[in-house]
């Protein structure tokens, strides 16, 4: 199963959006592949394994589960995240590319690849109500890093208040 979808990051026809650099956003997305438990959630710990430069080989835990995978980094363009395949667990990959288009917007496109088949390969009436359920989840955790990172990035402009 294949799906992509883009998140405007910056509109500049909405005054409400606070605007975020190309930049910051990198952070952000530099921060969920270091430390993936502040974002993912049932997500008890992650290893980082091994770390060059653009790679990471990391482990990740979900209480007793156990997923190994490779993320590159392409900085201040793109993240992906190969997810490696077990007896217990799909393989596949998840992208996520820095769009702007002009100087005023900015976007965050995520493209899945999974080694799921899809509704039309199955050929099942079900797996295309369990396909969206897939899709919708994979949205609504995008949307939910999006917010993190925005929020990450108003607390690092955001001088301490208490002292």
């Amino acid at each position: 199963m294949n799906f992509e979808h883009l998140i405007q990051i910056n509109d500049p026809l909405n005054p409400f959006v606070e605007t975020m650099t190309r930049e910051q956003l990198w952070e952000g997305l530099v921060l969920r592949a270091e430390q993936p438990q502040l974002f993912v959630m049932g997500l008890d710990s992650c290893s980082i394994l091994s770390r060059t430069e653009s790679t990471l080989d990391r482990e990740l835990h979900y209480g007793h589960a156990t997923v190994r995978d490779h993320v590159t980094l392409t900085p201040k363009e793109s993240v992906r995240y190969d997810i490696r395949a077990t007896a217990d667990y799909v393989g596949g990959s998840l992208t996520m590319t820095i769009e702007q288009p002009d100087e005023l917007q900015l976007f965050l496109r995520f493209e899945y690849k999974t080694s799921l088949p899809s509704a039309d390969e199955k050929g099942d009436p079900d797996a295309h109500q369990t396909e969206e359920i897939v899709k919708s989840a994979y949205r609504e955790s995008d949307i939910d890093t999006v917010r993190l990172i925005r929020q990450y990035v108003s607390a690092r402009n955001t001088p301490d208040q208490l002292h």
